[in-house]
């Protein structure tokens, strides 16, 4: 009888923990939760061995103890399908970079403490530490003979003074802190902050270690893609190497300096930027991008190629008219392949030596994870396998590889732990034809999870910045967190946006907010032309142009329950002379210098609108943006509350321009968003849809 007592009792036990188990389970979210940013993985930064056989990777996740990105080095064995990893108890790794021997691959890590450059042997599995640098070494690119790196990394200079007959400061004293002089240009960088005396220059590094040898100097940078010839004699770079280079920010030239002398050469006097220079690895071509600089906002380059040592230059993609991404030489010399943008995605393309070109059924993305932005990375085999970042509206970046004549084959599945479980939202194309001229513009919708054609839903309009930049059915946390909140989610590429050739980019060449403005309003009219849409709780926001043109139509329409403008320009003649950019946006997105052209710049300037407002307007900036400054958020804020209008703040403390950089500013930024939204939300109106 006891020993059936304390059977029933283990039984009792088991069952309570069994039925609790199951009540926890049936309360765990099914949809996308702000901590979900955290269990966030992407893959970035694929290469080849040299046999083709092994496909390497950096696997970027993230930290929440430390609310950063961490990176590690992975590999794909592309004949037996095992993914393990190659690198991962070395720091956070970056710039790995194979040697053409095959037999070395370099790369930075911040193992201890600071950015620093170690080479790994693929025989034997050692690792060596080559430097002990002040300053992060970037652009590192090995010599042809596999014997040294070379590398570009900032070089400081005795800062400039003015008053040199300050009285010494006596033994104890707490004097206050030395003033700042700046005599320079470019005084200051969005996200670098106030910049120290002296610029980017290169160098070089035997493999076997020791100090870096410093080739270039100057008072300008000396910084970019790097590219050896085929001797080991000369690096190529891009460069302004004039004293006034700031004032000029889209010149630039390609450049070759001597590895033994120091000897540095002018190799293009073409007008117009230069960039980007990549030999051939027959050593008989370089490849640049260049453009022709005609003062317009929205201008593409072209891939050209010069024959070494003739100088004669092909032009190789003038008739794409796309936006050009990275390109990559074939290892036969004879081919090249490049991203381009085109209508929201980014695609892949070959071309000859003579221009000819070949789309591949391609696109590449998944590494832009707040917004819906474009990006996208890719790699070149010997045999012209091409590995890729997957371009997926529910998933960040995987690795894909494809052959000349083959299908695309994904090889990772890095969320599916995360996500896999979870009700993602569906997203769909949404047809939009202009009602200014009757264009087709582009536009994608993102349903909530668990969507319901029966019921209706609030929607938001979210709105690209750059003006100049593209969205596309991408994977974007931002967009996935809004539609998990309960919300119809609507975005667009309005006139003005890349990947659709210099026409369609120019519309709104000096000229911008204008006619973007009614093509938004168009997407929303189709939206809500759908169905299933509360029209009485409409959102809008945007981020940087985005901001600018939320900013803008709360000016011109009172249809939006409530707005978020997030890092806008308020202000074009304060923003003028306030950018971090200023001699670029005053040269190119302005017909004249702010002071001549005041009239039509505030003509074009959201505050010249503030009078209309009466949407509830919530601001939203980083602290040290230096892009558009928190003093453009801060004077439609405060012309706001002289109107009335229900407005707030929101600053974020240390947040640049890109708001959402760490994972906690991205749920950050999404939450407040939704909070204002959800404030101003017409609850009685939902319930009654």
């Amino acid at each position: 009888m006891g020993i059936r007592k304390i059977w029933l009792g283990v039984s009792t036990a088991v069952l309570s923990t069994l039925s609790y188990a199951q009540t926890a389970e049936d309360t765990l979210p099914d949809t996308l939760q702000y901590e979900d940013v955290f269990n966030i993985e992407y893959a970035s930064s694929p290469f080849f061995d040299n046999s083709g056989d092994t496909l390497y990777y950096v696997r970027r996740s993230m930290d929440i103890m430390a609310d950063r990105t961490l990176s590690s080095l992975w590999q794909i064995d592309l004949s037996a399908g095992e993914h393990r990893p190659f690198l991962t108890d070395k720091g956070n790794i970056y710039q790995p970079v194979i040697s053409p021997d095959g037999k070395k691959l370099a790369f930075v890590s911040d193992e201890n403490g600071s950015a620093q450059l170690y080479v790994h042997y693929m025989d034997s599995g050692l690792q060596a530490k080559l430097t002990s640098l002040q300053e992060q070494p970037s652009n590192i690119v090995w010599s042809p003979d596999s014997q040294q790196l070379a590398f570009t990394a900032f070089t400081p200079t005795q800062p400039k003074t003015l008053f040199s007959d300050m009285p010494g400061k006596p033994d104890g004293a707490k004097w206050a802190e030395s003033a700042k002089y700046i005599e320079r240009t470019q005084y200051r960088s969005d996200g670098a902050g106030y910049l120290r005396d002296g610029h980017s220059q290169i160098y070089v590094l035997p493999i076997a270690g020791g100090t870096a040898r410093q080739l270039t100097t100057g008072d300008y940078p000396n910084s970019g893609n790097l590219s050896f010839s085929s001797d080991g004699k000369w690096l190529y770079f891009a460069g302004d190497r004039a004293e006034n280079f700031a004032l000029h920010p889209l010149r630039s030239d390609i450049y070759r300096v001597n590895t033994d002398t120091r000897q540095v050469e002018q190799v293009t006097t073409v007008e117009g930027p230069e960039g980007n220079p990549k030999v051939s690895p027959d050593g008989k071509y370089l490849a640049f991008t260049q453009l022709n600089d005609r003062k317009k906002s929205y201008q593409n380059t072209d891939l050209v190629i010069m024959k070494l040592p003739s100088g004669e230059m092909i032009r190789l993609t003038s008739n794409l008219d796309r936006s050009l991404g990275a390109f990559e030489w074939a290892s036969d010399s004879k081919s090249l392949v490049f991203a381009y943008q085109d209508q929201g995605n980014t695609r892949l393309a070959r071309s000859s030596l003579k221009g000819d070109i070949s789309k591949m059924d391609v696109s590449i993305g998944g590494q832009s994870l707040g917004r819906p932005y474009t990006s996208g990375e890719f790699a070149i085999a010997k045999d012209g396998t091409v590995a890729f970042t997957t371009a997926d509206p529910q998933r960040p970046a995987d690795l894909a590889i494809v052959g000349k004549n083959g299908q695309p084959k994904v090889l990772t599945a890095l969320n599916e732990d995360a996500f896999g479980h979870l009700n993602l939202a569906q997203v769909e194309k949404l047809n939009v034809q202009a009602s200014v001229d009757d264009r087709n513009i582009d536009a994608w919708i993102a349903y909530p999870p668990n969507y319901d054609k029966n019921k209706s839903y609030p929607m938001i309009l979210e709105i690209h910045g750059g003006p100049h930049a593209a969205y596309g059915p991408h994977f974007s946390m931002e967009i996935q967190l809004m539609a998990a909140k309960g919300y119809v989610v609507v975005w667009s590429n309005p006139r003005g946006s890349s990947s659709y050739g210099e026409e369609f980019g120019n519309l709104i060449h000096h000229n911008y907010p204008s006619d973007d403005y009614q093509d938004l309003m168009d997407v929303v009219d189709a939206a809500v032309a759908k169905g299933n849409i509360d029209k009485d709780n409409l959102f809008i926001t945007g981020g940087s142009g985005g901001g600018v043109l939320t900013a803008w139509s709360i000016g011109k329409t009172d249809r939006f329950a409530a707005a978020v403008v997030a890092k806008p320009v308020i202000n074009w003649v304060s923003f003028a002379l306030t950018a971090d950019a200023y001699p670029y946006f005053s040269q190119y997105w302005m017909p004249g210098k702010p002071w001549e052209v005041a009239d039509h710049l505030w003509d074009h300037s959201p505050l010249s609108l503030v009078g209309n407002v009466s949407t509830p307007t919530l601001l939203l900036t980083g602290e040290a943006d230096y892009r558009t400054p928190i003093s453009e958020s801060e004077q439609f804020y405060q012309a706001l509350r002289l109107q009335g209008v229900d407005s707030a703040m929101v600053r974020i403390p240390g947040a640049s321009h890109g708001i959402a950089a760490k994972p906690s500013r991205l749920i950050q930024k999404v939450g407040n968003i939704l909070a204002w939204f959800e404030r101003y939300r017409n609850k009685e109106s939902s319930a009654k849809n």
